[in-house]
């Protein structure tokens, strides 16, 4: 679905008339970076980059859109005229989607007219920190499951249908291995999946003839819910029945629970399943499933093969918003372009709350790992630090607000860039991955961080540092600002 340019936030296009009016054409450099990590986590996952790529290439306004904007009495009808020829023609600097990403840093830079930069934001912002937000509780999910296997079931609990569908996207990149939203399969190619519902059951005059009906027709896909009147009495019992007929002709089958103490059930079940002779047959379970309640559950050794999840992770569950925000971070000098030192003139957010305090100028990121490949610390840089991080080389790094906080390292693994052109003048600039080379990225990259940053309560707190050049930046802004230094 392409998205109309109207879906930006009613300041962004008031802004934007002040400054086609004003004559602003200097190019302007925006940054998107996050704040602190949902769920009082260690990690996030970058999502949703392929999607906003997708609307960039389209993000205009139509006449009829132009003319609700001219029923407000607010803007101009030249400006508005100027409105049906927009387009996105700036530069879109991004993260590999699917990366492990921490507060502060820029995972996206966007360089372009101040008008064309500005009128980007709202969108922008809600893709990726939706989609980020639930790739992140999918993969806290999916670790907690020990990396087990993860339905994504949230269809009818999520915000509305663009967040089923997107939701299902980012769960997929976050560690679900499918969904059943029938929809997000077609467009995105996850797999699709599903039981029964206990309507199913429900509809027939026993639970035995339900699971039989079920099996005859899906023979190779038998997954039967065993809890719509009594899970050890009859639910377990009709399934034992209905899985020795599968399992004669070379069959196998599944059962799921959907209520009660999945624990105590689950054990049980298993106890059942095994005195039968189906050793084979799996045990699904959802029921209001969280990365906690999983984790308790693994901890305890309950006999589960599959999670199915919807409504905490579809949501956001404890966590209701990414804490993404879009700041401006440097302007050029009118007839200059953001490349050029010369030409850039950085500037920075000041605040009494030091998180909302921003880092200027273009900055490049980089992520330090040592010789066994571990990630070590993320360093913000300027484009004059662009390529002082070698191997080898022992440098000082700061904590990012600045203070006196540092430490000395020496680069004895990689200092890898992690932001790279993805759109050039309106215009994609490189192949944009399938949604299953995305998924297996994101594994491998959470892979090179050491499990103290993953763990669910009290996680490490990874190293987010900025440069000496950055650092002595900052601090000159701070004194032209505010008349002082720290």
């Amino acid at each position: 679905m392409n998205i109309s340019a109207l879906f930006t936030d009613f300041y962004s296009l008031t802004m934007a008339q002040g400054y086609w009016k004003s004559g602003r054409t200097e190019r302007a450099v925006f940054e998107m970076f996050f704040r602190h990590q949902p769920f009082d986590g260690g990690y996030s996952v970058f999502a949703g980059l392929g999607t906003l790529l997708e609307q960039l290439k389209t993000f205009s306004f139509s006449d009829d859109d132009a003319a609700w904007l001219e029923t407000t009495g607010v803007f101009d009808k030249a400006f508005l005229d100027y409105l049906k020829t927009f387009s996105f023609n700036g530069t879109l600097w991004a993260m590999d989607e699917g990366t492990i990403i921490f507060p502060q840093e820029p995972i996206i830079r966007v360089e372009g007219g101040l008008v064309e930069c500005q009128i980007i934001e709202g969108m922008l912002l809600n893709i990726i920190n939706f989609q980020s937000l639930i790739a992140t509780k999918t993969c806290r999910i999916w670790l907690a499951a020990r990396k087990g296997s993860v339905m994504e079931f949230g269809l009818r609990r999520a915000q509305g249908p663009d967040g089923a569908i997107s939701a299902s996207r980012a769960a997929y990149i976050g560690g679900a291995f499918g969904t059943s939203n029938t929809l997000a399969g077609k467009l995105f190619g996850i797999p699709v999946m599903g039981t029964m519902a206990h309507s199913w059951i429900m509809s027939f005059p026993g639970e035995e003839e339900s699971f039989d009906a079920y099996a005859a027709i899906y023979p190779d896909k038998s997954v039967f819910l065993i809890d719509t009147y009594d899970t050890l009495k009859s639910g377990v019992q009709n399934a034992i029945k209905a899985g020795k007929k599968l399992a004669n002709k070379g069959k196998s089958f599944g059962v799921r629970l959907d209520s009660g103490d999945i624990q105590y059930l689950s054990t049980e079940v298993r106890k059942q399943l095994d005195a039968a002779g189906l050793t084979k047959a799996t045990i699904t379970v959802s029921n209001d499933l969280d990365e906690f309640i999983i984790d308790t559950l693994v901890r305890e050794g309950a006999p589960v093969d599959c999670w199915g999840v919807g409504t905490k992770l579809v949501t956001g569950g404890n966590s209701a918003a990414f804490t993404g925000v879009y700041k401006l971070s440097a302007i050029c000098n009118p007839g200059g372009t953001s490349s050029g030192s010369d030409n850039v003139i950085p500037v920075m957010k000041f605040s009494d709350n030091l998180e909302k305090t921003t880092n200027p100028g273009i900055k490049q990121v980089w992520r330090i790992k040592d010789k066994n490949n571990e990630a070590v610390a993320d360093i913000m840089s300027i484009d004059e630090d662009s390529d002082a991080l070698k191997e080898g080389g022992r440098y000082c790094f700061w904590h990012h607000s600045a203070d006196y906080r540092h430490f000395w390292h020496v680069i004895e693994g990689s200092a890898k860039p992690l932001l790279v052109k993805r759109f050039e003048n309106g215009k994609p600039v490189s192949r944009q991955p399938a949604l299953a080379e995305i998924k297996a990225f994101s594994e491998s990259d959470l892979e090179s961080f050491d499990s103290t940053y993953k763990r669910l309560l009290n996680p490490h707190i990874y190293k987010v540092s900025i440069t000496d050049t950055l650092r002595c930046l900052k601090l000159d802004l701070i004194h032209k600002h505010l008349g002082h230094t720290y």
